[in-house]
């Protein structure tokens, strides 16, 4: 077995100390399973988990990743950047009841509420390796954050299909209108990630939340930046990058 503790281990001091490192000459892990075990090895210094991103958009979950509470920030908030940060608008499912035992319900109103999602995104990796899908896996698929905005108190368990939405950056406007959720389906993506969290040995907690894919690609944003986000029928949500 590959002994990956000094990559693990500069992961660790990566995100102490909000830098960022380059991971060549190091042994490094080769597969989806290896990466998600070093990722719980990297979240247990880093506090509870707040939820988890997924991406994929097929059976094989590829993007799966936890969000750590310490990094959680309610809308409005100001977020310190490296350098730049990207923030990408999504669809949010927040576990509001706790899930039954055995098979997953068929109607899933009664135990998540939808929310409005920021999530932060930013890399500790540099380098010509900072790319390979495995590693970004490894670096919780470069999550940096999550800003958690507005939603409905009750829903009907409508799934997200095509959604119109806007995100402006200061005086710039990103995206505006009509925007079809990745997969074509928001609760396709948390079912999904509920799967996957299952045959982990995982289980999502009432509080936590799951966010479902970027709504606006991966857009990048200097310091000094004020975003502000709706999605019409959920809600909105907004951050300034420091």
């Amino acid at each position: 077995m590959t002994d990956l503790t000094q990559f693990t281990q500069a992961l660790i001091e990566a995100h102490r100390t909000r830098s960022r490192f380059d991971p060549e000459g190091m042994a490094l892990p080769a597969t989806r399973a290896e990466a998600r075990a070093l990722q719980a090895d990297v979240m247990a210094t880093l506090g509870p988990v707040a939820g988890y991103k997924i991406g994929a958009q097929d059976e094989e979950v590829v993007t799966f990743a936890p969000i750590p509470q310490a990094r959680t920030h309610p809308s409005g908030a100001t977020v310190t950047a490296r350098d730049r940060l990207a923030v990408e608008l999504e669809v949010g499912f927040e576990l509001v009841a706790p899930l039954p035992d055995g098979p997953l319900p068929e109607a899933l109103q009664a135990y998540f509420r939808p929310r409005v999602a920021l999530e932060l995104v930013d890399t500790r990796l540099t380098g010509a390796r900072a790319s390979d899908p495995v590693l970004k896996l490894a670096d919780f698929q470069l999550n940096e954050g999550l800003i958690l905005g507005t939603g409905p108190e009750n829903w009907d368990g409508q799934d997200f299909t095509t959604v119109t939405a806007q995100m402006t950056a200061n005086d710039t406007t990103v995206v505006e209108g009509p925007i079809t959720i990745p997969g074509g389906s928001a609760l396709t993506s948390l079912r999904r990630c509920l799967r996957t969290l299952d045959a982990l040995g995982r289980r999502l907690d009432p509080g936590q939340v799951v966010i479902t894919g970027s709504l606006c690609g991966v857009p990048w944003f200097d310091k000094g930046t004020e975003v502000n986000t709706r999605i019409e029928g959920l809600g909105t949500a907004a951050v300034t990058i420091d």
